[in-house]
């Protein structure tokens, strides 16, 4: 839950130091300060916030726009971060470390890696929204959809440990 957002952070920490192209930028836009932590410039940071934005409307709105705040907060402050001394250098630590223990934990406490390996682009796309909805299922948000998402999980889940169980088998033929 935690490592998934710095993970965010830390990639809209890189693409803050990559100024759009003046021809992809939108037109007289000034860059907005709100204060020393928080700052928004025409970067490849907005391209990435509009591109998953966008999907995850598309997935479900209401959940999208409830996420639209924290997401625009996390841009801002990371846009700000990158144009520190040391942003670039601890913006990829946090990003190294965070990978590392994304699979830590999952190993850990799952006892299978990420959903990453199995379909990177969707667990690109899908994992920072899927933390986001994880949250809004703890406060009650739309029990219907967390309970099919609990179940085609869980369906998933048994393949999973089957197929793994069936290679352990013929392993040991």
């Amino acid at each position: 839950m935690i490592c998934v957002p710095l993970i965010v952070w830390s990639t809209l920490v890189w693409l803050s130091a990559l100024p759009l192209p003046e021809s992809f930028a939108p037109p007289n836009f000034k860059p907005i300060t709100v204060n020393k932590y928080i700052s928004y410039e025409a970067t490849w940071a907005w391209v990435f916030f509009f591109v998953y934005e966008a999907y995850y409307l598309i997935l479900e709105p209401v959940a999208a726009l409830i996420y639209l705040p924290q997401f625009l907060l996390s841009l801002g402050l990371a846009n700000s971060f990158a144009h520190r001394p040391d942003g670039m250098l601890l913006g990829t630590a946090v990003h190294i470390i965070s990978w590392v223990m994304q699979f830590i934990g999952h190993g850990a406490f799952e006892g299978r890696a990420p959903a990453l390996l199995d379909n990177i682009a969707g667990a690109l796309f899908l994992a920072p929204f899927f933390v986001h909805l994880e949250l809004l299922f703890m406060l009650g948000y739309r029990k219907d959809l967390y309970q099919a998402l609990k179940n085609s999980t869980g369906v998933e889940i048994t393949k999973f440990r089957k197929s793994k169980a069936q290679e352990k088998r013929e392993k040991t033929l």
